[in-house]
């Protein structure tokens, strides 16, 4: 608990000295009526047996309660060497996290100024999808639901990969001004190739039927459309408009590239693409090929940086004292969409199960305490982000389960995430010990 005394003392400091509006503030769990006992316990068993049944190697968990931080610890190692543990700083590679805090908040800030609405035909924007029949009728709330009848995923590797080899045509060793973007330290990819990638998403194949199938293509595509609305790079936009007003420092994408003091915690041994251990550079292999910039992975970030976007959003897009995206749209965009469908979702958001409440903790998404108001988002790399508005709590898990291989899936399989969710729901109804 020597962190949470240390933070206090830091954020009464910078906040006298008027340095630190942005900082997260930190108390015991028991000084919002829970019981710390409970907790610590109940979350250490849930860690360490996720270790030992190597659902991942080391994790983290922050839990915020009435805007506060009551929880933020570090279990385990980088890897199953155990030579480096995981420090609360460490950057992770969030994977479909990016979805909500990349290109989410820039759509739902161009929904607020009117330059993009919901129920018109996307192709009204995207102009590569107004000659297709098939497409240039959806709207961005169908596709952003999962309820456009878009195709999952679409494997582009097998692009620039032939008999076990890259294509020298797309991917090489060597830097120059066709192949300046970077898949890692040591290859660059044709800058050419995100074009085709568009392509071949604008003439893949829609569902006739209208039914939830989650789908992270459109978000391939959101990055360059975000640039064509609001006329700025797209990293721009996102670190002006939103990362550096919450105070979310190291939130960005290519951090190999930057100079951010905080170890980055390898994903994945990858021995088909890139032929080494994955750590700075993004796991996806979508994102990777459009040079790790993209809307459907690629950002890294904190525990700290997560806990503030998710509060942002928790809190209906204000942040500060103001309101960077009006509370109409934030409440719009984290609705369930369809549910006559049995679809779920809200707007790029996920949402609990229907009638989650009713069922038992193995079977829930996530806590069946959860409020019906919550949303989040999970990532494939092994994190996830909650924000339950109604009970005011957020929940931040990072991992990166996937290493050494992506066949790791005992966090799935164990139900790590909403057991540990879980705890911090009942803590909050048993009396509190001090």
């Amino acid at each position: 608990m020597s962190r949470i005394i240390i933070s206090l003392l830091f954020t009464a400091f910078t906040t006298f000295f008027g340095v630190a509006q942005n900082e997260l503030i930190h108390a015991y769990p028991s000084k919002l009526g829970l019981d710390s006992i409970f907790i610590s316990q109940k979350v250490d068993s849930i860690m360490q047996l996720g270790i030992k049944e190597q659902a991942f190697p080391g994790a983290q968990l922050l839990v915020a309660k009435n805007d506060t931080v009551i929880f933020h610890e570090a279990y385990g190692f980088h890897t199953y060497d155990s030579l480096q543990p995981v420090a609360l700083n460490d950057l992770y590679d969030l994977a479909s996290v990016t979805k909500v805090l990349g290109p989410l908040p820039a759509l739902m800030k161009l929904v607020d100024e009117d330059k993009i609405k919901l129920d018109v035909p996307f192709s009204t924007y995207w102009k590569p999808w107004r000659n297709r029949k098939d497409k240039k009728d959806l709207t961005l709330r169908e596709i952003l639901s999962h309820q456009a009848g878009l195709i999952p995923y679409i494997v582009f590797l097998q692009k620039v990969i032939k008999n076990g080899e890259l294509k020298n045509r797309f991917v090489r060793s060597t830097f120059n001004k066709r192949f300046e973007k970077r898949v890692n330290d040591q290859l660059y990819i044709n800058r050419r190739f995100e074009r085709k990638m568009n392509r071949i998403i604008n003439r893949s194949k829609v569902s006739d039927e209208k039914k939830y199938v989650y789908s992270g293509l459109s978000f391939l595509i959101f990055p360059t459309l975000i640039e064509q609305l609001t006329q700025t790079d797209y990293q721009t936009y996102l670190h002006d408009t939103f990362y550096e007003p919450l105070g979310c420092h190291t939130l960005g994408y290519l951090p190999s590239l930057k100079h951010w003091v905080n170890s980055i915690v390898p994903t994945e041994n990858d021995t088909l693409f890139r032929k080494t251990v994955v750590k700075g550079w993004v796991h996806d292999e979508n994102a990777s090929l459009m040079g790790g910039v993209s809307g459907n992975a690629g950002l890294f970030g904190t525990a700290d940086d997560l806990a503030k976007m998710m509060l942002f959003y928790e809190n209906y897009g204000a942040a500060n004292g103001e309101q960077l995206i009006s509370e109409e749209t934030v409440k719009e965009f984290t609705k369930v969409q369809y549910p006559e469908n049995e679809n779920r979702r809200g707007l790029g958001f996920d949402k609990p199960l229907f009638n989650n409440a009713e069922l038992p903790l193995e079977d829930a998404y996530p806590s069946p305490l959860a409020s019906e108001a919550s949303f989040g988002h999970s990532g494939f790399t092994g994190t996830f982000v909650w924000a339950d508005p109604e009970k005011k709590l957020v929940f931040i898990f990072l991992s990166n389960r996937v290493y050494p291989t992506r066949d790791h899936r005992n966090l799935y399989d164990l139900n790590i995430r909403t057991a540990l969710m879980d705890v911090f729901y009942k803590a909050q109804a048993i009396p509190h010990q001090n």
